[in-house]
């Protein structure tokens, strides 16, 4: 019994242009003289760079260690010695550079002791980690980090999708990947399946690619659906083939696995494979070059390939090149700098020519005529989004849900006005992206602040109360006294004894005559005599008041 198929809304059927490179096996690209691996090959903050200039390292070595949560290991390509770590070009639609580590290859390309995982026995917390490690990223477009998607966060997750759909024009890498290693991308289907927990395995294959199709339809085993879906675009977006596959719609600002469902790229479930049974990190991907080349075809390049190289596999541009688009026409972006390498984002790479890739007709005014509304598989209002991302009134634009928006420029592509409806949502959210950071940055420093006056305060008032508190303690210790003297009935008593016997001792004092004037003689007592009458004439001065 065929699984049933629904239909989502809006697309297109631009010219698919498979056939330029489909045709011919995956070629392995040979080993260079000079690597340039980025840091930053992922969502998320870039690789920690762990090697410097002059350091030797071997092929596999991490080089970049995962920096944060959403982070992923960056691996060396080959032996060699690291040049630099330094900004260069990268693959980007900006052109600005970026942080490479630079590797000046030795030709002997050895390679650390690789280590396969046990990943049966192994916790699926741990497997994450070593997954980690290694590198792995979603090769499909979002670049996600792998480890990341396999943890299903306390949700219940019933249903991988292994996404070989491959729906944009001229991009053939993930049909050659499945119609050449079809049992190796269903062995790490099987390690995603057992780390999720999932009962439900559904491949979707887009039916312009019958090789394929027939292909897995031989590896899968029986707990594997290998289905046809039709062909349009995006019929290979997340949400979309969620949709066609299970007639499960993705939660507006959610993700599939809200609704229990996991999706992930069959090139992605291959480098798992690579990851799990061979202990390789993530050091090579397929890249397909086409367009306006001699030889198109598809390229197993390692990570940091320079683009030059890429093209020079593929026989070189023809006369008449005007540029390059790494990714599809649709999602993809211009090459800035061929200098710029084979990142884990790369699927492909177009050499334009002037038919085929006609320069952008000139913008004309909007004229709400609705046609990117149709074709919007989101179910959005482009124009609506469109005037308000122009007008920078971001709040109004994210009211119309535009981080929906999953960029697949069908609007643009249907736009009569040729206005690059896809270049202003780009821009909206990276503005909103820019001010809520700022906020959160604001907002933490307010709050350091207001912790900072708090902590003062509380402070002040302790040693306040500590004060009150000794000043009670004293108080009391007074009062304890006090009251004891009183609540004593002998105290008087006790007090006039006291006082009698001083006033006896003070007395007996002055009785006393001192034993050494007796028997003076005669001259010293008259001495004594003088003395005494002198001091006795004195006090009498000095009582009367004459002295």
């Amino acid at each position: 019994m065929s699984r049933q198929l629904f239909t989502f809304n809006g697309g297109v059927h631009p010219e698919g242009h498979k056939a330029e490179s489909n045709a011919t096996p995956i070629r392995p690209m040979p080993l260079l003289p000079r690597y340039v691996v980025p840091l930053r090959q992922h969502i998320g903050a870039p690789a920690r760079p762990l090697v410097q200039a002059g350091d030797a390292v071997l092929g596999g070595q991490m080089i970049g260690a995962p920096e944060g949560y959403v982070s992923t290991a960056a691996h060396a390509p080959t032996s060699g010695r690291v040049v630099a770590v330094a900004p260069h070009a990268v693959p980007h639609p900006s052109g600005l550079f970026d942080l490479c580590v630079v590797i000046e290859a030795d030709g002997e390309d050895r390679s650390i002791d690789f280590q396969p995982l046990d990943w049966r026995k192994l916790d699926p917390s741990a497997l994450r980690n070593r997954i980690r490690e290694m590198g792995l990223a979603g090769l499909g477009g979002a670049v996600f980090p792998s480890y990341i998607k396999l943890n299903p966060s306390g949700q219940t997750l019933h249903t991988l999708i292994l996404n070989g759909a491959e729906c944009e024009p001229w991009i053939t890498c993930d049909d050659r990947l499945m119609r050449e290693r079809a049992a190796e991308i269903v062995l790490g289907i099987e390690v995603m399946a057992h780390t999720l927990g999932v009962k439900t395995i559904l491949i979707g294959i887009e039916d312009n690619k019958p090789e394929a199709l027939a292909a897995m339809g031989a590896a899968a085993p029986s707990g594997m659906e290998v289905v046809a879906v039709p062909t349009g675009y995006p019929g290979g977006g997340g949400k979309q083939l969620t949709y066609t596959l299970t007639g499960v719609e993705t939660p507006t600002g959610g993700r599939s696995t809200d609704a229990g469902i996991q999706v992930f790229n069959v090139g992605t479930a291959y480098s798992l494979y690579r990851a799990v049974y061979l202990g390789e990190p993530l050091l090579s991907r397929v890249v397909t070059v086409t367009g306006h080349v001699a030889n198109p075809g598809n390229f197993e390049a390692r990570i940091g390939t320079p683009m030059t190289d890429l093209l020079a596999a593929a026989g070189g541009a023809l006369d008449g090149a005007d540029g390059e688009i790494v990714g599809g026409p649709m999602m993809g972006f211009d090459l800035m700098d061929q200098a710029a390498p084979v990142t884990k984002s790369v699927n492909c790479l177009i050499v334009k020519d002037p038919v085929r890739f006609p320069p952008r007709p000139t913008t004309l005014p909007c004229i709400r005529c609705g046609a990117c509304a149709r074709a919007c598989p989101a179910d959005l209002q482009p124009f609506e989004m469109y005037w308000f991302s122009r007008a920078k009134d971001f709040g109004k634009a994210q009211s119309y849900n535009l981080f929906d928006c999953i960029e697949c420029g069908c609007c643009a592509y249907v736009c009569p006005s040729h206005i690059p409806l896809v270049d202003f949502f780009r821009f909206a959210k990276s503005e909103i992206w820019e001010r809520e950071q700022e906020k959160h940055g604001a907002d933490q420093a307010r709050q350091r602040h207001e912790f900072k006056e708090f902590r003062l305060e509380r402070e002040k008032r302790e040693k306040a109360e500590k004060f009150a508190r000794a000043a009670e303690k004293n108080k009391e210790a007074a009062a304890t006294t006090t009251t004891d003297a009183t609540a004593d009935p002998d105290a008087e008593k006790k007090k006039a004894i006291l006082q009698a016997a001083l006033d006896r001792a003070k007395k007996a004092k002055e009785a006393v005559t001192p034993r050494n004037t007796d028997n003076l003689p005669p001259r010293v007592e008259k001495e004594i005599a003088e003395i005494e009458a002198r001091r006795a004439q004195a006090e009498a001065k000095t009582e009367s008041g004459e002295g």
